[in-house]
């Protein structure tokens, strides 16, 4: 048993395919579920599960003829929804059980409304969890548990920094689905979406550091999955309801859309490039450049997007380090810098840290004998920042003319 904040999840392990019926009961409330031909495995002990959720108080089960029989007794009313899944090593076949609150299924906490100058929000996701622990390393180490330290060690930091705020994704050990992680971060209005993880490799003796975006060929695949799905049309680009698509043919939709995917990528590989050389600074990277690759959670069209493999689990020195609150601490320092770097140079217009960038910017007013080059040499930068800060063509100025100074 698994719990969500807003779900309870029930697993049960079988030895081959099971057939089953799920049905609830009053007065008191409960679930059952009647497995067909089936009976306990050995050792299998109901009261071993783990109780004291806020959804289920008790389990219960016993043969019942052919069938056999699980109660799970309930504390409140629940919407359950059930699935099967195939064998996936190291899994056999599973049934799975999810216990919703009653209430809109899967929802997660509506963003809050924006304020006049709103903070930078990054959204923080813990790889697996659950069900799904990830890698698994020497004594007992499993991805899930340390992505899930390094993921809150991180929103600390973030948090403490003064214009950002953090949301992590799993805030505990229970699995989200690939596309609810996706789902969370644009409903948050994230403006940058980080996927923690500890790699794995057949050899021990693989370790380091990677940072991943998402691959040329994962973006338009992922452009036409979701021009394909009309009902997302009404909430495709910029954030949740900011820009539809609706009302747009499929050519103007296909443009548009590629044109936001091809944004978030650019502004993906710079953000990974800047962790990426944080990283470098503290611990071994496994490349010394960011990575390109389909993962599922690059894929918000929306919103720039990285994953950060922190190392190897495999690897059994590495995995020990990474295991312990010192280095997990390293690591969390080095992306929180990483993320403020590239957030300090690309801050959302209508932040608190784009209203700093700009009150901290200085203006200087053209006067008689001043050079481009004379003014850049004056300040410590060069003259090609200077003439990108003031969007000029060439070194023509002319005096009386104001143009800002960007930050060294």
């Amino acid at each position: 048993m698994h719990e969500a904040p807003d779900y309870t999840r029930v697993v049960f392990d079988t030895s081959g395919p099971v057939e089953f019926d799920l049905f609830t009961l009053d007065n008191p409330r409960r679930v059952v579920i009647d497995l067909a031909d089936a009976r306990a495995g050995p050792g299998l002990d109901a009261g071993m599960s783990r109780i004291g959720s806020e959804r289920v108080t008790a389990v219960r089960a016993a043969p019942r003829g052919s069938q056999y029989r699980v109660v799970l007794d309930l504390a409140r009313d629940v919407d359950p929804r059930s699935f099967t899944l195939a064998p996936v090593p190291p899994y056999g076949h599973r049934l799975v059980v999810d216990l919703y609150s009653k209430g809109p299924a899967g929802a997660v906490p509506a963003a809050p409304v924006p304020r006049a100058k709103r903070d930078v929000i990054i959204a923080i996701d813990a790889g697996h969890g659950g069900e799904d622990p990830g890698a698994l390393g020497p004594d007992r180490i499993q991805e899930k548990d340390v992505v899930l330290s390094i993921a809150r060690r991180l929103a600390t930091r973030i948090n403490a920094t003064p214009g950002f705020r953090a949301v992590l994704v799993r805030t505990g050990d229970y699995y989200v689905a690939l596309r609810d992680r996706i789902r969370v971060a644009r409903e948050q209005r994230a403006d940058l979406f980080v996927s923690v993880h500890a790699d794995a490799f057949k050899s021990p003796g693989v370790h380091g550091a990677s940072v991943y975006t998402l691959s040329d060929r994962g973006a338009t695949s992922e452009t036409a999955r979701w021009l394909a799905e009309k009902e997302n049309r009404s909430d495709l680009i910029g954030g949740v309801g900011d820009v539809t698509l609706g009302d747009k043919d499929d050519v103007l939709a296909h443009v548009l859309l590629d044109l936001s995917m091809d944004a978030n990528r650019s502004a993906s590989i710079q953000a990974g490039a800047q962790v990426l050389g944080r990283l470098g600074s503290v611990v071994t990277l496994h490349k010394r450049r960011v990575e390109q690759a389909g993962f599922v959670v690059l894929k918000a069209p929306d919103v720039p997007s990285i994953l950060v493999e922190t190392g190897y689990i495999s690897n059994p020195a590495e995995a020990r380090r990474l295991n312990t609150a010192a280095y997990q601490e390293q690591l969390a320092a080095a992306v929180a810098s990483g993320i403020r770097s590239f957030m300090e140079s690309h801050a959302p217009p209508g932040t608190l840290l784009a209203a700093k960038r700009d009150q901290d910017k200085v203006r200087y007013t053209i006067v008689t004998g001043d050079t481009l080059s004379q003014i850049a040499a004056r300040y410590g930068i060069s003259a090609s920042r200077l003439r990108e800060a003031n969007d000029l063509d060439g070194d023509v100025i002319r005096v009386g003319q104001t143009i800002v100074i960007p930050a060294t």
